[in-house]
């Protein structure tokens, strides 16, 4: 049985951030959740990857068990927490692993560190370009037209509204039925663990800012629609693979390929059969086997270039 442990560092900034430790080899592998997760949602990832890596799942801040101090307003604050982290840490030379709003985290901490991240692996990851916001129109549908510039205006948005309500009230029916429809495809988890996640999410406690911070991501070379980009996917120069479930419902085909579009040859890439948003419940063995491929493949090149 492999032990996790939880622990807690306090950052410069005042904020305490959780994560998950595992024991393993000399590889670090950080792992990065998305949004209306935390590390609690990498459970069978931390236990089922090869003991060849050590491996730490984070709580970005405001979610799980880490503070939220100061609000967040931008993916960078979650990035700068994650550099003031592995500092604490005194981690360097590591593979990041980001998950959805996670992969636009890393994205952003490799544009800014890059002495400090040997691979990244983008795991149905917000764009470059980030993740827009939109409204539901009145027809239930996301008003295209609308899309809104501020946080007042996501706050007051009803998609942030019933979220958010559902987090307030602990209403796990809804949750479960929100997941059920958009993030799980092909398995569900097993109902204590699903029990274990629903509680997890309602640990949120910056949703609306999250959708904020997405919706106005762009480190692509072009305008978004909303923003101009800031034209740092250049300085992302190690190796990269973009992995995305065939059925993501969450993050478009369209998100996907404009992360394949700005990367270009920088990145590998790779769709992932029979998996919605979460491939870590969908096809976890699948997952897992790109995932190692992937780090074995660049570790291997490394070894060899030295």
């Amino acid at each position: 049985m492999i032990e996790v442990a939880l622990k807690k560092v306090t950052l410069s900034n005042g904020e305490s951030i959780a994560y998950r430790e595992r024991e393993g080899g000399k590889e670090v592998v950080i792992l990065v959740h998305g949004n209306m997760t935390s590390s609690v949602h990498w459970d069978l990832v931390i236990e089922n990857l090869s003991p060849n890596y050590k491996v730490y799942a984070v709580d970005l801040r405001g979610f799980g068990e880490s503070s939220y101090e100061s609000p967040i307003a931008a993916i960078k604050d979650f990035s700068d927490d994650l550099k003031l982290y592995v500092d604490e840490l005194q981690l360097k030379n590591f593979a990041l692993v980001g998950w959805s709003l996670g992969g636009t985290v890393c994205q952003q901490f490799c544009a800014d560190y890059p002495s400090y991240c040997n691979r990244l692996f983008l795991l149905a990851s917000g764009s470059s370009r980030g993740y827009p916001f939109y409204p539901l129109g009145e027809d239930g549908l996301p008003d295209i037209n609308n899309r809104p510039k501020t946080l007042d205006q996501i706050m007051d948005g009803d998609k942030t509204k019933m979220v958010q309500t559902a987090y307030d009230t602990l209403n796990y029916d809804f949750l479960k039925q929100v997941w059920d429809m958009s993030i799980y495809v092909n398995n569900q988890p097993d109902e204590e663990r699903y029990q274990k996640y629903l509680e997890d999410m309602t640990t949120q406690r910056n949703l609306a800012e999250c959708y904020h911070a997405l919706n106005t991501f762009n480190i692509s070379d072009g305008h978004n629609g909303l923003v101009a980009g800031e034209n740092r996917v250049k300085d992302i120069t190690i190796p990269v693979m973009i992995a995305w479930g065939e059925h993501d419902m969450v993050v478009t085909k369209q998100m996907t390929d404009e992360l394949i579009e700005d990367f270009g040859d920088q990145a590998v890439n790779k769709e992932l059969q029979g998996c919605g948003h979460s491939p870590l419940i969908d096809d976890l063995e699948q997952l897992l086997q790109t995932m190692e491929d992937f780090l074995m493949k660049e570790q291997m090149k490394e070894g060899n270039r030295k």
